[in-house]
């Protein structure tokens, strides 16, 4: 998203960035909050159209000559579906996401008349270089994997809670899919600062 700025500045485009995730918007929340995403659009709050355009053409009117706008996989619109590209029988989850970005371009250039570009990240998300953090997690992670090992806990994950490295059941872990509050401290900080989640009725984020 860093990188994307630069073109969406000088060339006054609208960038659209797909990211991972699924049914849950943690990718695309945060990376809207860390890489400046002017609209976010995530599984958990549908968007409108209108709001959509709405908060871009407001962007234009105060001089602001492009938009980033980070999209979920699993983003919908409301009282619509996810975008599914297909659909794999044989697979526990046979439903795969993906596309929905080229319908929110098609949407901003036909409603706005913004000339758009899409970027589908997909599996570039989980390479890369580690940081310094990444490793120090990694080393406590295994740890504390190979003392449950040596203990015979199994049937646990290693978990890190409170800056510090524990383990709880594999039930507990993904018993139950977490998912973004709209009402979320994360919600409200991007709304703070500016950024739109494509449903003002959710958000309650005027243009």
């Amino acid at each position: 998203m860093d990188r994307l700025h630069t073109t969406a500045d000088s060339h006054h485009r609208v960038m659209i960035v797909e990211t991972m995730g699924r049914y849950a918007g943690w990718i695309a929340l945060r990376a809207g909050l860390a890489g400046g995403g002017d609209i976010i659009l995530l599984p958990e709050i549908p968007y409108r159209e209108r709001d959509i355009i709405n908060s871009l053409m407001a962007r234009r009117e105060k001089g602001k000559h492009f938009s980033i706008v980070v999209v979920a996989e699993g983003a919908r619109p409301e009282n619509g579906k996810m975008t599914v590209a297909k659909v794999v029988k044989s697979s526990p989850d046979p439903l795969r996401l993906g596309g929905v970005s080229y319908r929110i371009a098609d949407i901003i250039e036909k409603g706005a008349g913004l000339e758009t570009r899409v970027v589908v990240l997909g599996h570039v998300q989980r390479g890369g270089e580690p940081t310094a953090f990444d490793r120090w997690l990694a080393t406590g992670f295994g740890v504390k994997a190979a003392e449950l090992l040596a203990r015979k806990k199994f049937g646990r994950m290693v978990s890190f809670r409170g800056f510090s490295f524990t383990d709880v059941s594999m039930a507990e872990a993904v018993g139950k899919l977490r998912r973004v509050s709209p009402a979320s401290d994360e919600v409200r900080a991007a709304v703070a600062v500016g950024a739109c989640f494509g449903n003002s009725k959710v958000t309650g984020r005027k243009f």
